[in-house]
């Protein structure tokens, strides 16, 4: 299938010239409906027939204020640190290099920044720590497990300023994330947890799937306030983002021409919120930028 300009592929980092895989209305228009606080994370099932669906993650998180909304713009900028938490149950497996984390970051730097596409957020990314841990219940952990738990209180740093990425095999998914709002006495589930073998250059086991590295860029989209594409489906609230089409269902692949609700636009198949392939993926809207700005402004800017 054709990329998009800047598209990366799986056997090519080309740094000099760019670098997984729901509330509708006008992205912080105060007119607007008022969202519903939202009682969940969000995770990133790993697709595929016979492959289990994302759960609900029970955490009460806090919604965006009216008064929180409108509060970023074409000056807005961030750069977010990140804490990566590698995890391995043996010391090899998933014991990911050093340029491999280079490399992820560099990928969430490239996304963010539009260089495949869409519209340009005003985030960035700055690796500040990376810590190694031989713990195969970790490795292993789900979403709402105690081992997840476990792992969070030991190692989450500087939550909710800094992003904490956990590189373990995810259960079985590709990833999950916490939206912002987190109770202080919740915060330390805080971040993203996103399988390794998703990473570039980790694995072939999502090879031509998901094994470009996006579904770190995705799980940093919920981390940052964004719901799912097709989130509400074909309701007027959809995912609280009005320059995002409606959706009914999740994509899988990249079917051009997708269309599953009645209102104007096809499906946003290459929007990195959907759950397309990595290929497919090339855009944040201008809508998603707002929302995220805002909630990073409100629940996370130091």
């Amino acid at each position: 299938m054709k990329r998009p300009t800047g598209m990366l592929t799986s056997s090519l980092l080309v740094v000099a010239l760019f670098f997984a895989p729901g509330d509708r209305a006008t992205a912080f228009d105060p007119g607007c409906a008022p969202e519903v606080s939202a009682t969940h994370g969000t995770s990133l099932a790993r697709g595929g027939e016979g492959d289990l669906k994302e759960p609900t993650l029970d955490e009460p998180t806090a919604s965006l204020p009216t008064s929180a909304k409108g509060k970023g713009g074409p000056s807005f900028r961030a750069k977010i640190p990140v804490y990566f938490h590698v995890v391995s149950p043996d010391g090899v497996t998933g014991n990911v290099t050093q340029a491999q984390i280079d490399d992820q970051i560099k990928v969430m730097n490239l996304a963010f920044g539009a260089v495949y596409g869409g519209a340009k957020t005003g985030f960035g990314f700055a690796l500040a720590g990376v810590t190694r841990t031989v713990n195969a219940d970790w490795f292993n952990a789900g979403p709402g497990s105690p081992a997840e738990r476990e792992m969070k209180k030991a190692l989450t740093t500087d939550a909710p300023r800094a992003l904490n990425y956990y590189s373990t095999t995810a259960g079985p998914y590709l990833g999950w994330a916490y939206l912002p709002g987190l109770p202080e006495s919740r915060m330390f589930l805080d971040g993203i947890v996103v399988d390794w073998e998703s990473m570039l250059h980790t694995s072939d086991r999502y090879l031509d799937r998901y094994d470009l590295g996006l579904t770190a860029v995705h799980e940093a989209g919920h981390w940052l306030g964004l719901e799912h594409t097709f989130y509400g489906g074909c309701n007027a609230k959809g995912d609280y983002v009005d320059d995002t089409p409606a959706q009914r269902t999740p994509t899988s692949g990249c079917p051009y021409g997708k269309d599953t609700c009645p209102e104007p636009g096809l499906d946003p198949i290459h929007n990195y919120m959907d759950y397309s392939y990595d290929s497919c993926y090339f855009e944040f809207t201008a809508g998603q930028s707002a929302r995220m700005q805002d909630h990073f402004a409100y629940f996370r800017a130091p």
